[in-house]
Formats: C-alpha cells, structure tokens, sequence
C-alpha cells in the first residue's frame, strides 16, 4: 500500500502538477492510495470553504484510512525521534514522525513532496515512492 502524505494531497485538490500527482492521477487517484488519520486531519484542517470541506471528507472517508495511533506507535517513533537526533537531524513536526513511523511499522511506501522525511529514509529504512 502506498500512504500519500499531506504535502501530495494539498497539491493534487489543488490543481498542482507535479511528479507526485502526476503518480496519483495515473494510478486512479484517491481509490489507489491510503492515508493515515492524521493525514486526514491535517488535509481536512487546511480547506477552507465547508462545501469544499465535505466533498473532500466524503470523498477520503470512502477509502482506507489508517489508524496511527496508539502507544506501540508512539513509543516506536520516540526512539525514532532519538535515533535521528544522534545523526543530527532534529525532526520538526511530530506528525510527520508519527506519518513516518507508521508508515516503517506497517511497511507501506509513502509518496511526499517533504524533505523532512528523507532521513527516514536514509535512516530509518522507510520506503518512500519516487515518480519517474
């Protein structure tokens, strides 16, 4: 399964073309593709208009949708946290550890336009999708 980050769905509902959306369009969008529950909080908390607000939630809620939570989780992605930070590299936001870990945990790919998560991969071993 391939879990698409935020940072791909602000992109793609806005109209952004790029290597990442391009990879979503072709593979049939939304229905090819998981995201996690905070993903979906953090697409949702972004859209402005409620008319816009729900069709997006209707159409992201009719497709698989991870629960990331939990406290084997949140203990992975602390020594997560940890084990970059003795590479010297301080993770910024602690959903994107938690996107992240997931994504580790559970073996998906993940698909992103975010730097923050290449010393995941580097690292950590998470396997991120690259468009051609």
């Amino acid at each position: 399964m391939v879990i698409v980050d935020t940072t791909v769905w602000i992109d793609y509902f806005a109209g952004t073309v790029n290597r990442q959306t391009t990879w979503l369009r072709r593979a049939g969008g939304v229905a090819a593709s998981g995201r996690t529950d905070l993903i979906l909080c953090e697409i949702l908390q972004g859209v402005r208009r409620d008319r816009e607000f729900s069709r997006i939630q209707s159409r992201l809620l009719n497709l698989d949708v991870f629960d990331s939570g939990g406290i084997a989780l949140a203990l992975a992605a602390a020594r997560n946290y940890r084990f970059l930070r003795t590479k010297a590299y301080t993770v910024r936001t602690t959903i994107d550890l938690l996107i992240a870990t997931f994504c580790i945990e559970a073996g998906h790919e993940l698909l992103h336009h975010d730097r923050d998560f290449d010393p995941f991969e580097e690292h950590l071993g998470l396997r991120v999708l690259h468009p051609a």
